[in-house]
């Protein structure tokens, strides 16, 4: 999507994570946001053997929660912090075993509406950017303005 600038920054939607999302820090933060840019943001999951499954791989929940974090940090990096958008739809296509180290995932906005916000994201590891171990497709929802503009 063009034409579309972050309203906040790395640091902003950490501390809003930190604040309205505490439990995402028990067991210590394995997803921290690297960059947010224009209709993007980018956010990196730690290896940690709990995200492991038999086989040695990172496991799907692992990555279905990366690609909705990442989706999530893109909508509110665009239109502010609003913890009340949520998920409505989240599909994702499994491409490759990933091995046991770091995800990478980034999530492009599609399109950015008054009530929906439709992103892809992609998923791979560091060195084999070409190689994407996985792909998901999400829609937000965004909740209405207040009459008095808070939301």
């Amino acid at each position: 999507m063009t034409g579309l600038k972050p309203v906040m920054s790395v640091e902003a939607l950490e501390d809003f994570m930190a604040r309205e999302f505490p439990q995402m820090r028990e067991g210590g933060a394995l997803t921290r946001i690297e960059a947010v840019g224009p209709g993007f943001a980018r956010l990196r999951l730690a290896f940690a053997e709990r995200n492991l499954r038999p086989g040695g791989t990172i496991s799907g929940p692992a990555m279905m929660a990366l690609a909705d974090y990442a989706m999530y940090a893109a909508v509110l990096a665009h239109i502010g912090p609003v913890a009340l958008a949520v998920t409505t739809n989240l599909s994702i296509n499994f491409l490759r075993k990933p091995r046991p180290a770091e995800i990478i995932g980034e999530a492009r906005l599609l399109k950015l509406g008054r009530a929906l916000a439709v992103g892809e994201i992609s998923m791979w590891q560091e060195g084999a950017e070409g190689e994407p171990v996985a792909h998901a497709v999400s829609t937000y929802s965004i909740p209405p303005k207040q009459a008095n503009g808070v939301l």
